[in-house]
């Protein structure tokens, strides 16, 4: 890896960092700046992962006052089906092919993007959608200590949530996103407490992940020293500043990305680039 490579994939790693803190989607930056940078694409994806778990982990100390206000019963649940479904991700892609994962990552990278820019719609659909079959089941802020909630409610996110996991534990992109979209369904409305737990649950997932990649030494470790430390820098700011940003920007940006990204391994697969 030469110096200005390095130099790139810090800078990458930083911005993935960020997005991840505040929005999600970073891994359509730093998955594909690997590949560039002449990483396997299996190998590009578990580095990825590795690179950007720290600055997630780093994010939580930014979030810990939404934190402290969360249901315990509803954090211990989702994280443990989290754990669960991060692993079966992570052993998935270990037993997928270089040539297969790179003929799946435009799809993947579609979806991630499509799920991001349509997230708000499909969420409000979701809800309305429930609240009209189920009497207004979802309409509790599940998130207050001393609300009620349905258990019913919290068996269907469980669902969903492990689902997410075993795609999170598996590549990843928009991830975050997915986890937002699914916990504005259960009924959360605090955009900083929904991060929060978004945070944790997404390093849960990747921290699994993370030790099974290790484990079947499949990282490449010098990128991802460099990205670790981009990524902690972002993942931090990103966090602290995220109240200061304008929403809509980063949506727009991240959306920009994901589409050019995807626009480009789709033209790859085919051989035209």
């Amino acid at each position: 890896m030469t110096f200005v490579a390095g130099v790139l994939l810090f800078i990458a790693a930083m911005l993935g960092g960020t997005l991840n803190a505040v929005a999600g989607g970073g891994s359509f930056i730093t998955v594909p700046s690997l590949i560039f940078a002449g990483v396997l694409p299996v190998e590009a994806n578990t580095t990825s992962t590795v690179a950007l778990w720290p600055g997630s982990v780093a994010s939580i100390t930014a979030y810990r006052q939404e934190l402290a206000k969360l249901n315990r019963v509803v954090v211990l649940t989702l994280g443990i089906i989290s754990l669960i479904g991060g692993i079966l991700g992570a052993l998935l892609l270990l037993s997928t092919s270089q040539s297969t994962f790179l003929y799946l990552l435009p799809y993947l990278m579609l979806v991630a993007t499509l799920l991001f820019a349509f997230s708000p719609r499909i969420t409000k659909f979701l809800r309305n959608r429930a609240a009209a079959r189920q009497n207004t089941l979802y309409s509790h802020k599940i998130a207050d200590k001393t609300s009620t909630f349905s258990w019913r409610s919290l068996m269907a996110i469980s669902v969903i949530q492990f689902i997410v996991a075993i795609y999170g534990g598996y590549f990843g992109g928009g991830i975050g996103i997915m986890i937002l979209a699914s916990l504005g369904i259960m009924g959360m409305e605090n955009i900083h407490e929904m991060n929060g737990l978004k945070t944790v649950l997404q390093a849960a997932i990747n921290g699994v992940a993370v030790i099974t990649f290790i484990i079947a030494r499949a990282v490449v470790w010098l990128p991802a020293l460099v990205m670790i430390a981009g990524a902690i820098v972002g993942g931090y700011g990103g966090a602290y500043f995220a109240r200061k940003l304008d929403a809509r920007v980063i949506r727009v940006f991240v959306i920009l990305v994901g589409t050019s990204m995807t626009i480009y391994f789709f033209l790859r697969s085919i051989g035209i680039l």
